[in-house]
């Protein structure tokens, strides 16, 4: 099936997927909210009461971590955090959508290079830094409040030394995280992008998987932890005990972003830029060859039981690359409101009225 989304830009985008791609989120009662930092928006995919493919986009500059709760979402941009609250009420509409996210508080942190967020059981927001080495959460006053540093980090500095990039919550406390490398110096990931890569266990400091190429995007998930070994272009699980990788899905691109429902995972895509050669001379180029295959952009649904591939969606045109994604459960359209436009000055909800 092919479709297109219409764009602020000339550049057009076509969203092709698989026959019952949109049967499935329509039986889930799920929609898909992404992330497109190559091309600063937060876009939705979802799917119209009469059962027809909607997508909905929005710019925010370097759009890249995202975080979803049942009412909010969390979007770290170029030198912000911001905070997007869904201001319908379960039988409201606007314009034939059953979500709006406003985005209502921004923490300017500067340009941390925050990639992923989450909240924890405090609601406290945390977010990783890369450029800081370190994971960190909001201050009132300053950039952000630093909370932990790898062990081989000798400082938090804005040097991004490590490639610190990916966080995982358990029992909403944060617990690991994923670098591309061990490198305690400016820039030294780059030199360690094919084997480098390695996980660590907060609460022990331990180095508990090592050996990794570029990896992203960890998740705790039924009693697992799920990632992408993104320069190798498979999805798996750590195997704690033994300290090996176990790949399940090889998926055709540079990987990140994975979100969980149900027996599925949502694995994201994107094509390596050809031009950088950060995403050159990596296993995934092999792969790619033995497979007879080309990179793509888009999402694979994987069935956790089998590890096969039972959907995907693929993005032609203006996306060449995603980095985040979160499931929205019992969401048919939704959309946000956004600052290119005079809509935002325009629609304005109230509480209820409250004595003084």
């Amino acid at each position: 099936m092919n479709q297109n989304i219409s764009s602020t830009t000339a550049q057009s985008l076509e969203t092709t997927y698989s026959r019952q791609f949109l049967d499935w989120l329509q039986e889930e009662h799920i929609s898909l909210a992404f992330t497109t930092y190559q091309t600063s928006r937060l876009m939705f995919v979802g799917v119209t009461s009469e059962g027809e493919f909607s997508g909905f986009e929005r710019l925010f500059n370097r759009a890249m971590g995202l975080y979803a709760t049942p009412e909010r979402l969390y979007l770290s941009t170029k030198y912000q955090l911001w905070q997007l609250d869904n201001v319908l009420s379960a039988s409201q509409l606007y314009e034939g959508r059953d979500k709006l996210y406003i985005p209502r508080i921004a923490y300017t942190t500067g340009d941390l290079d925050i990639h992923d967020i989450a909240v924890d059981s405090a609601g406290r927001i945390l977010f990783v830094s890369t450029l800081l080495n370190c994971l960190a959460t909001v201050s009132e006053r300053n950039s952000c409040t630093p909370l932990w540093k790898p062990p081989f980090i000798s400082k938090i500095v804005n040097e991004d030394r490590c490639h610190l990039n990916g966080l995982a919550m358990v029992e909403g406390k944060p617990r690991f995280v994923t670098t591309v490398s061990q490198s305690d110096v400016i820039d030294g990931w780059r030199d360690r992008r094919q084997a480098s890569g390695c996980v660590i266990d907060i609460e022990s400091n331990e180095i508990i998987l090592a050996g990794l190429s570029m990896p992203h995007s960890p998740r705790w998930y039924r009693d697992k932890l799920w990632l992408l070994n993104s320069g190798t272009g498979f999805f798996g699980y750590a195997d704690i005990e033994s300290g090996k990788f176990e790949p399940i899905t090889f998926c055709p691109g540079y990987l990140r972003g994975l979100a969980f429902w149900k027996d599925y995972a949502i694995v994201g895509l994107s094509k390596p830029r050809s031009e950088d050669k950060t995403f050159s001379g990596l296993a995934l180029d092999q792969e790619l060859i033995a497979k007879d295959a080309e990179p793509r952009c888009g999402f694979l649904i994987i069935n956790l039981n089998t590890g096969t591939i039972v959907h995907w969606l693929r993005f032609e045109g203006l996306i060449a690359e995603l980095y985040d994604i979160q499931i929205l459960p019992k969401v048919r359209q939704p959309m946000a409101l956004g600052f290119q436009t005079d809509e935002i000055s325009r629609l304005i909800t109230l509480d209820p009225i409250q004595s003084i």
